[in-house]
């Protein structure tokens, strides 16, 4: 992402929060609980284990019987649906990852818990003893109070499969993909205008929207903000952009339902539509998705 508006000072820097889950549920894309991991990465791969078990798979494509692996963790990952997040790293690609982790072959599978490594296997097991093995750290993990879940990772659609996208969109999607989110929504916004039933450009609309107005916080601005007053709107919803934009759902919802419990009348209008709007950017069945509307529903009535 180019647009120099994201690098003055204090502002959030969205090229490094691509690193991050997005917003998932998107037309042409899938929910993955897999991410690879290279040395810019790692850092925050294992923060991650504050919260939730990771499974580390350290690999090498040159290694027999590899892709089997992967695939089986993959596929268990998956199946999951958060209750652990694995993290590939290509040892060929990033061999100082397996050195200052002291990896003496591949592959190697390490569990991360509360930012510790725990040793879990070497070499190719079968299906149902991986799974074994997962368990018992899911196990360890519940025994030391971790029991967070990780936020899906948006993947795009295998191209062969996906749909083609309308030519409408395109100067849209140029936009988004050289960062200029404040246009991308400009454009959406206009094919809205022309169709206002074009639930695609609607889509469009609110997440680039959500990109344009988190890339102009200052991050350290807004928590000052709220620390002075947490009844600050426009605080609370900066606040809730970041979070969505760092893939922390539940939280951005929780701050702004937080806040209409505690406003009345047309106070509370701005916030619910903002809260709606980032309800669109989650696909239906997402669980934080699902518990905020219930807490919306009562706070409201």
């Amino acid at each position: 992402m180019t647009n120099s508006t994201f690098n003055r000072p204090g502002a959030v820097d969205l090229s490094a929060l691509a690193q991050q889950p997005a917003p998932s549920g998107r037309r042409g894309t899938r929910n993955s609980w897999v991410m690879e991991v290279d040395e810019s990465t790692l850092e925050a791969t294992i923060r991650r284990s504050l919260q939730h078990p990771v499974v580390l798979e350290l690999t090498s494509s040159r290694v027999p019987g590899t892709d089997r692996l992967a695939a089986d963790l993959a596929g268990l990952a998956n199946a999951a649906e958060g209750r652990w997040l694995l993290a590939r790293v290509d040892c060929d690609a990033h061999p100082q990852i397996a050195a200052a982790l002291q990896i003496q072959a591949v592959p190697t599978v390490v569990g991360l818990l509360a930012g510790q490594a725990v040793p879990l296997f070497q070499g190719i097991l079968p299906h149902d003893d991986i799974a074994a093995v997962i368990d018992q750290l899911l196990q360890a993990a519940l025994a030391n109070g971790i029991a967070g879940r990780a936020e899906p990772i948006a993947v795009p659609d295998d191209p062969a499969t996906a749909p083609v996208r309308d030519a409408r969109y395109t100067e849209a999607d140029e936009a988004v993909a050289r960062g200029d989110f404040a246009a991308a929504e400009e454009a959406f916004d206009a094919l809205l205008r022309a169709n206002p039933a074009d639930s695609e450009a609607r889509l469009g609309k609110v997440q680039a929207g959500l990109w344009a107005r988190a890339g102009q916080v200052d991050a350290a601005g807004v928590e000052a903000r709220l620390a002075a007053d947490p009844t600050d709107a426009g605080a609370v919803l900066d606040a809730a952009d970041l979070a969505m934009v760092q893939g922390r759902a539940a939280e951005a919802f929780a701050l702004i339902i937080g806040l209409i419990r505690t406003t009345v009348g047309d106070d509370r209008e701005p916030l619910r539509r903002r809260l709606l709007d980032l309800f669109e950017t989650l696909d239906p069945a997402d669980p934080a998705l699902v518990k905020a509307r219930r807490d919306l529903a009562t706070a409201l009535f």
